[in-house]
């Protein structure tokens, strides 16, 4: 049965090295089922819910992904759209998370249609290539920014808007000492460095005094106060345009990057340079999207981790479904989520900050025009805390530059339109 649904012989690979594979991807991303909870639960979100919507939603996806579309491709809520959804959309913008969840269920189902229809690839073609690098720059930034805050080495100043935090603080320290087990331990190739780190600060949090333990085991929290709580109808109010244009747009370019990435891989490109199966993982990614906002979550998305498993020889669905079972046995460690500090998970987004920076070196350095819209998108995300705002910056500039200095050729209808609309909600939406 597992050979007819996951082809083994035909990828090359055996049942043993896809549960490997499957193990391997977990213990690298498996920090999300900690590090979800303690964003979302910032907005009023119950933390327990969240916990068991966030292995749910991966459970659930990731399983999808390897049934449907046979790729070794591992699925989660995403650590940016996370931090915007928590920051941005509801702290930030004042909406309820009901909303912000609507929002989302929203930009699954329009994410979904474009999975149907052959309009995703004139999409991604016609966004310029320094808009799409600057969102990952700029999320990076905005993570990074998130993480210095949580660990407690930046805090708020009237005068010069952000300064140094007090670094002699205990919690603070250990935030710091995270950081660099993170960076140390990826540097010695261990898999599982984040998730390592994060249980090893929490132990001498405990240690220390600093932490109460909250158990260890039990069985899962209720999903009922997150589950089907979305808020439709708020979420269709126009000033939210932009915040579901966001998270669609994000998820639409973080997806297919990381799709083509590790596709290629994993020998999963065909002759011509394209995704096999492409139309079966694409609605993969999308039902995701809704599932996850069902249960109570931000955007799940496809994660990048996955190129550990497939490192370690992951070439089917098989890992994705390993990663799957192993999501659900963690809802029966739902009270070592609640123990976990704030300052423990900090580091992991500094760290994931970092990862991401990587994309500025994918700017055209030599284009006047084309790199200051990248820069001005990925500065504009960490300063008005906001992806939204940020993307529309980028717009705004790249059209703006472009028309001046003449280069109108470089730009495409989709791009002005874009432009126009984000125009008109500066001027008409924005307080």
């Amino acid at each position: 049965m597992i050979e007819k649904l996951f082809k083994l012989k035909a990828h090359n690979t055996t049942i043993k090295t896809e549960i490997v594979a499957g193990i391997s991807t977990f213990l690298t991303m498996s920090y999300v089922i900690l590090i979800n909870p303690s964003i979302l639960s910032l907005t009023g979100m119950d933390h327990g819910a969240v916990f068991v919507a966030t292995c749910l939603a991966a459970a659930f996806a990731s399983a999808f992904m390897g049934l449907f579309a046979n790729y070794p491709i591992a699925l989660a809520p995403g650590m940016g759209l996370a931090v915007y959804f928590t920051y941005s959309v509801v702290l930030g913008s004042g909406y309820s998370w009901q909303v912000a969840l609507g929002a989302v269920f929203i930009s699954g189902l329009i994410f979904f249609a474009l999975s149907l229809l052959p309009i995703r690839k004139y999409i991604i073609d016609c966004i310029p290539k320094s808009l799409k690098v600057a969102m990952v720059a700029g999320i990076g930034l905005f993570l990074g920014i998130i993480g210095f805050k949580s660990a407690g080495i930046i805090t708020g100043n009237t005068a010069t808007l952000v300064t140094l935090g007090n670094i002699h603080q205990s919690s603070t320290l250990l935030a710091i000492l995270g950081f660099f087990l993170i960076v140390g331990l990826e540097a010695l190739g261990i898999i599982g460095a984040i998730i390592i780190s994060i249980l090893g600060i929490t132990v001498i949090s405990i240690l220390m005094g600093l932490t109460k333990l909250q158990g260890v085991f039990s069985l899962p929290p209720s999903l009922m106060p997150t589950f089907l709580q979305m808020d439709i109808k708020g979420a269709f109010s126009l000033g939210l345009f932009t915040i579901v244009f966001a998270f669609l747009f994000v998820d639409l370019f973080d997806n297919t990057g990381t799709l083509i990435g590790i596709a290629t891989r994993a020998g999963l490109m065909n002759k011509q340079g394209k995704l096999m199966r492409v139309n079966r993982v694409l609605i993969a990614d999308s039902t995701a999207v809704i599932i996850g906002a069902i249960l109570g979550t931000s955007t799940t998305t496809s994660y990048l981790e996955s190129a550990v498993g497939v490192k370690a020889g992951g070439r089917t669905g098989l890992t994705a479904v390993v990663v799957a079972l192993l999501f659900l046995l963690a809802l029966f460690f739902s009270p070592l989520a609640s123990t976990i500090p704030i300052y423990a998970t900090a580091p992991a987004l500094i760290y994931i900050a970092c990862l991401m920076a990587r994309a500025f070196t994918e700017f055209e350095w030599e284009d006047l025009t084309e790199y200051v819209p990248g820069v001005i998108t990925a500065l504009a995300m960490p300063l008005t805390f906001s992806i939204a705002e940020g993307i529309s910056f980028g717009f705004i500039s790249y059209t703006a530059i472009k028309l001046i200095s003449g280069r109108f050729r470089d730009l495409n209808i989709a791009t002005v339109v874009l432009t126009l609309c984000f125009v008109a909600k500066a001027i008409f939406l924005n307080h």
